[in-house]
């Protein structure tokens, strides 16, 4: 199984570097921000630097979906896991185009509210997972698996 980890740099790659008793043996690659916290945190990793800032950034928005489909067409994940923010959507769709299972993670800090990058992509997400029994009422199809941390 081949796995691509996407995220923002800091918090949200904190959150998918603790799933390392899950992607440690297998296949993977990273897609972040290239800034000192990621090149640190994911050393000798195969990392690709997506372009920020994302949040309401058309113009990275564009150059990032571009960046999904060369990065996407080279590595051919398997499955696509995601915490945010929004360099998510790009590769959530276009993977999903691709044939890739996608898992978005919903942020712990949110109990009651959805990101917007989590609304945009549940449409399409095959497991969308919650950290707070709350948060089935704003993701009615959600999993709950309680706290990561």
């Amino acid at each position: 199984m081949k796995v691509c980890l996407v995220g923002s740099s800091g918090g949200h790659l904190t959150h998918l570097y603790m799933l390392k008793p899950f992607w440690q043996n297998k296949d993977r690659f990273w897609v972040t921000f290239d800034k000192e916290d990621a090149r640190s945190k994911l050393k000798g990793e195969k990392m690709y630097g997506c372009h920020y800032p994302t949040n309401r950034n058309l113009k990275n928005l564009i150059r990032n979906t571009f960046l999904a489909i060369k990065v996407l067409r080279k590595e051919r994940p398997d499955v696509i896991i995601s915490s945010g923010a929004a360099v998510a959507v790009s590769f959530f769709y276009i993977g999903k185009l691709m044939g890739a299972k996608t898992v978005y993670i919903e942020v712990f800090d949110r109990y009651d509210k959805p990101t917007i990058t989590g609304k945009l992509v549940y449409p399409i997400t095959d497991k969308f997972i919650v950290e707070w029994e709350e948060m089935k009422k704003v993701y009615p199809k959600a999993i709950n698996l309680g706290s990561i941390f």
